[in-house]
């Protein structure tokens, strides 16, 4: 015996319209995401760049030196940049900084001063009142 199904006239033009609609339910999905995703490092880079700019006044350096200063400590207290960012723009604010935090800054400010006598020479120039070389 032979079955024949019989589909409906349309049956192509609506699975075809059901099938786009979920590839598009699928593309604005990622696109969201991937908005989101954006939002998030966006958010993330601007407390870096903060941070940065943070440490290159407090201890008088270029943007290069503050920036590996903020991944010594990230590296070292195991957290991301961000993160260590975010606590550093909070401790300007009065928040204070983990121990773990705090041991990092020092060891990485003692680190940048010892590898950049110019940054060492400025911030004594800052501290003394007199202007920089």
């Amino acid at each position: 015996m032979h079955r024949t199904t019989l589909l409906p006239e349309n049956w192509w033009d609506e699975a075809a319209e059901a099938w786009a609609d979920n590839a598009t339910g699928q593309d604005a999905a990622a696109l969201r995401a991937e908005i989101d995703q954006l939002r998030r490092a966006l958010a993330g880079r601007m407390v870096i760049d903060q941070a940065c700019g943070m440490v290159m006044i407090l201890a008088p350096c270029r943007r290069g030196p503050a920036r590996n200063l903020l991944v010594d400590i990230s590296r070292q207290c195991n957290a991301s940049l961000p993160e260590v960012s975010a606590a550093v723009v909070a401790a300007w604010e009065g928040e204070p900084l983990s121990r773990l935090m705090q041991r990092a800054l020092r060891h990485g400010l003692r680190r940048l001063y010892a590898e950049d006598p110019v940054c060492d020479s400025a911030s004594a120039a800052v501290r003394s009142g007199r202007d920089g070389p």
